[in-house]
């Protein structure tokens, strides 16, 4: 069932935790079942967050993680004049999730994901992250449309 059938707000939720998630694997080191449950013991966690909510995230950090070499070199490639160690860290994951999405996840429109994507920027970084993570999702996006790019369901 998509997004839009079921209601944007858990998926919304979702998308947040897996950010927060991400940068705790990326910037802590730490592996992602430590991750999991390190972030859902920190007391400050939101408890209103539904299972289903935490169910997708976690869904999303395991699936982004895993195929992280795909996903850094379609966005190394997408990002011509941007190394990926240059870039701030929130936007490569918030770039790494949205890339996972449209890669993995054929229920969510890819509209839907980049949009999603542009709230995760306004909402964890700066408004000049936004027009970067559009041109560099919508790129993917069309990379993908045309067949250049293999997408398919998640493996895992």
């Amino acid at each position: 069932m998509t997004e839009a059938a079921t209601g944007w707000h858990w998926a919304r939720q979702a998308r947040d935790v897996a950010v927060q998630m991400l940068y705790q694997w990326e910037v802590g080191r730490l592996t992602v079942p430590e991750v999991a449950e390190s972030f859902w013991r920190i007391g400050d966690i939101d408890e209103t967050i539904p299972d289903r909510a935490r169910e997708r995230a976690a869904e999303l950090v395991r699936g982004t993680v895993e195929h992280v070499g795909q996903i850094d070199r379609i966005l190394e490639d997408a990002s011509r004049n941007w190394r990926l160690d240059r870039m701030p860290v929130v936007d490569r994951l918030i770039l790494r999730l949205g890339i996972y999405e449209l890669l993995h996840d054929p229920d969510t429109p890819r509209a839907v994901v980049i949009d999603e994507a542009l709230e995760l920027a306004r909402r964890f970084s700066t408004e000049e992250a936004v027009p970067f993570v559009n041109g560099v999702l919508d790129a993917v996006k069309d990379r993908i449309e045309r067949g250049e790019i293999a997408a398919g369901p998640a493996s895992s």
